[in-house]
């Protein structure tokens, strides 16, 4: 199962997320995507771009997924 770490930040904007694990190519097309309802977090459609993702939650897209940690 793929991971991220958080390292020393409380939490990571969804957009950003989708950005920086590569599965969008700019945080424009991450934001309308995450919009569209394309993305879930702990199995449910979060349509809030810059919803904040917190150590212990699953995000899903497109058949990618990840859980975030510390």
């Amino acid at each position: 199962m793929a991971t991220f770490s958080l390292g020393k930040h409380p939490h990571v904007d969804l957009c950003d997320l989708l950005k920086l694990e590569g599965w969008v190519e700019s945080g424009a097309v991450a934001k309308s995507l995450i919009a569209e309802g394309y993305v879930t977090v702990n199995g449910k459609v979060e349509t809030r771009k810059r919803c904040k993702i917190v150590s212990g939650q699953k995000v899903e897209f497109d058949g990618n997924s990840i859980t975030v940690t510390e």
